[in-house]
Order: structure tokens, then C-alpha cells, then sequence
């Protein structure tokens, strides 16, 4: 599977909530930089926080664009998240079923054909004032 195709999995699997799918595309030392958020590190923490997450949002990506450099080693997308806010997440205005629409970009690094890196960036400002 060539980088490209590596993150339309990924993309695919979120998508489609085969959260395992998605975790076996991840490298076992993943490093994970959250949007405003701390670097976590490693499988394990990456599933506890996208665990934590489905309690909290119900989202699907559309327009997915997947970038690459020369070699495949590093990836970006840049995706529309059309979502659901579900329940109070913590230090965030209160859940009612909002609907939001968001532009994210994330960057990847892939190593030996698995993801290595995940970084997400949006606009927090912009989320927080669609679900207000």
C-alpha cells in the first residue's frame, strides 16, 4: 500500500467507525499532536483519546485532499468535519445535539508503511462559536 492509499484508509476507516482498522494502520510508537492540546505518544493513548472522542462528537469527514512529498514519508489532508457535539466534553460549552461544519488539515509522517505521526490543526474558535 503506497502513502496515498495508507491515508484513505485511515480516512476510511474513521468514516466508517472501524476504529480498529484504523489503529492497525498506526505505527506502535505513534505521536499524536492534538489541536491545542498535549503530545501523546504511543497506540495505546491514541486509542483512549479517539475512544473518548466518539463519546463526546459523531463526525465524518467529506473533501478529503491527501498531499505528499517526494518519497511518501510525510502526507497532508485537508477535509471538511461535519459533526454532531453529543456530550459535555470537558472545559467546552454544553452539548444539545449542535451540528457543526469544520475545515481541518493534518500532517502525517509514514514509516515502513504505517502512520507515525498524526497532527491535527483547526480553528477551536471557529468550533466553539458554531456550537454556542
Amino acid at each position: 500500500m503506497n502513502s496515498t492509499q495508507l491515508i484513505e484508509s485511515y480516512y476510511k476507516a474513521f468514516n466508517e467507525k472501524r476504529f480498529e482498522d484504523m489503529l492497525n494502520l498506526l505505527t506502535e510508537d505513534v505521536v499524536h499532536d492534538i489541536n491545542e492540546g498535549p503530545r501523546m505518544i504511543g497506540r495505546k493513548e491514541f486509542t483512549t483519546f479517539m475512544k473518548e472522542m466518539d463519546d463526546f462528537y459523531d463526525e465524518h469527514l467529506t473533501d478529503i485532499t491527501i498531499m505528499l512529498n517526494e518519497d511518501g514519508s510525510r502526507a497532508a489532508a485537508e477535509f471538511i468535519c461535519n459533526g454532531t457535539y453529543k456530550k459535555d466534553a470537558p472545559k467546552l460549552p454544553p452539548a444539545k445535539g449542535q451540528k457543526y461544519k469544520l475545515p481541518v488539515g493534518c500532517f502525517f509522517e509514514i514509516r515502513e508503511g504505517k502512520i507515525a505521526r498524526v497532527t491535527n490543526h483547526y480553528n477551536l474558535n471557529d468550533w466553539i462559536k458554531q456550537v454556542s
